[in-house]
């Protein structure tokens, strides 16, 4: 089992975890969640032993086997499958020393590393592998590709085959259906509940978590409390036990409220003296409730475009493309103003080679693409992050946007994202993949368009911040 025992985590000047306790037992299945910047990820850090914590114990079994998905992908020459094989280090490691003995004609541990090796089926190590791929969406030719020919999103695929690859005894997976398209995300869900190991799993998708999940983990105030079922089942005991224990908050208060009033009333006289010592000790004895501490709901909402033309933008006859390459052909659409379009296909049907198209970044082969003269789109890339300056701060980004802007505007703007004090001044590297994201959207309200273009815009953000985005959407008036 997992034990976390009185333990705190700080991270610079700002403490994740105080004093917090919980139990992870064998073969759960834990969903980890949280609000963007609490320390989900850092927690993982620290079961992964990449960093310490500051007080207290994180204790894990000295035998398990840790697997967890690699967040870069170097440009290999290695094939997707071998790659994928590396991530079960024992039969790397039993094959190299079978190799190892082949190489010094040793009969006797050639006979043991084979004996090794069927002990834990490595003879069918490449056809488990290629099983994983293929339920990642890697056609049966790609499997023989080398790492370095596919793309980023699909380079972090190669990344959870390798994970899941690992004969793992403790699972850690964090935001693993970031870029998956729903039937990989489906085929996630099955292949997880058949896995024999513990799993704790930080997601802000609700239905993976019910699907995936039979333990959730919250992190928040800097505690950790574990609730006995999924994500569903959480918000119902959650919302219950804060029921609770605001009502003992408040019986209690009536109490200490009935004894200060009969201490303030009777401590001076002498028949009564007695009595109200007797009270005063109770207090300083009574063990205090403390209030249900509830969450302020985040909301937002996008400012009316200053201009709604119709139709905002026509495609006619466009063939959409790279190079030589023809991805899309014969496209014709009228965006109207108020329109909504959701925009669905398996990963690598031109989704966003047509986001891309629509937004100017990308030039159509044949065709024409005809843009209002009052058009103002606002675009969120499915890789909007990677545009962000690591160095610099929330209040610079918006800066760039518009550099005659007032910065105390900009400090005011940003604090209905959540930005506020030095948050809105400091270097937004240490900030979670959440935060960034809610930066990146703050960029998107405040250019004010009447079109967006949203490519996996709920990638990184919390559940509130979905909901958050759900209704802003809804209001929106442009397209």
């Amino acid at each position: 089992m997992i034990e976390i025992k009185n333990l705190t985590l700080q991270r610079g000047s700002k403490i994740l975890l105080d004093n917090a306790t919980a139990t992870i037992n064998p073969r759960q299945r834990v969903g980890l969640i949280g609000k963007n910047g609490t320390g989900k990820s850092s927690l993982f850090a620290l079961i992964k032993g990449e960093i310490g914590q500051d007080k207290g114990d994180l204790l894990l079994p000295k035998t398990w086997k840790l697997a967890a998905v690699a967040q870069e992908t170097p440009a290999l020459d290695t094939t997707a499958l071998d790659y994928v094989l590396q991530g079960d280090a024992e039969l790397q490691h039993f094959q190299a020393a079978l190799a190892a003995a082949e190489a010094e004609n040793d009969g006797m541990k050639q006979a043991e590393w084979h004996a090794k090796l069927d002990e834990i089926d490595a003879y069918s190590a490449p056809a488990r592998a290629a099983k994983l791929l293929s339920g990642l969406g890697f056609a049966q030719d790609e499997h023989a590709k080398p790492v370095k020919a596919f793309s980023g999103g699909w380079r972090m695929r190669l990344n959870l085959a390798q994970a899941l690859m690992c004969r793992a005894d403790l699972l850690l997976l964090d935001e693993p259906t970031n870029h998956l398209d729903l039937e990989t995300v489906l085929w996630l869900e099955n292949h997880l509940a058949s896995l024999p190991c513990t799993q704790i799993i930080i997601s802000h998708d609700r239905d993976f978590l019910n699907a995936t999940t039979t333990q959730t983990l919250e992190l928040a105030q800097q505690k950790l409390t574990l609730y006995g079922g999924g994500y569903d089942f959480y918000l119902k005991e959650r919302a219950q036990r804060l029921a609770n224990q605001q009502a003992a908050f408040a019986k209690q208060q009536a109490k200490i409220q009935h004894l200060q009033s009969f201490i303030n009333r009777f401590k001076a006289k002498a028949t009564k003296a007695t009595q109200a010592q007797s009270r005063v000790k109770a207090l300083e004895k009574m063990e205090k409730i403390a209030p249900a501490q509830l969450d302020n709901e985040f909301l937002f909402e996008f400012a009316a475009p200053e201009h709604l033309p119709n139709p905002l933008l026509k495609m006619e006859h466009a063939d959409l493309g790279y190079g030589a390459e023809t991805i899309l052909q014969n496209i014709n659409l009228s965006l109207e103003n108020g329109a909504r379009f959701g925009l669905l296909g398996v990963n690598g049907s031109g989704k966003s080679t047509f986001i891309k198209a629509l937004s100017g970044s990308l030039k159509p082969q044949n065709g024409q693409i005809l843009r209002s003269d009052k058009l103002n789109i606002g675009y969120f890339a499915q890789h909007q992050l990677d545009t962000l300056r690591s160095d610099q701060s929330p209040v610079w980004h918006i800066q760039k946007l518009s550099p005659e802007a007032r910065e105390q505007d900009i400090r005011n703007f940003l604090g209905g994202f959540l930005f506020a004090g030095d948050m809105a001044t400091a270097p937004i590297a240490p900030f979670s993949g959440g935060e960034k994201a809610r930066l990146a959207l703050a960029m998107l309200v405040w250019q004010k368009p009447n079109l967006l273009l949203l490519d996996e815009p709920t990638n990184h953000l919390d559940l509130d911040m979905r909901h958050a985005l759900t209704l802003a959407l809804q209001s929106f008036e442009g397209a």
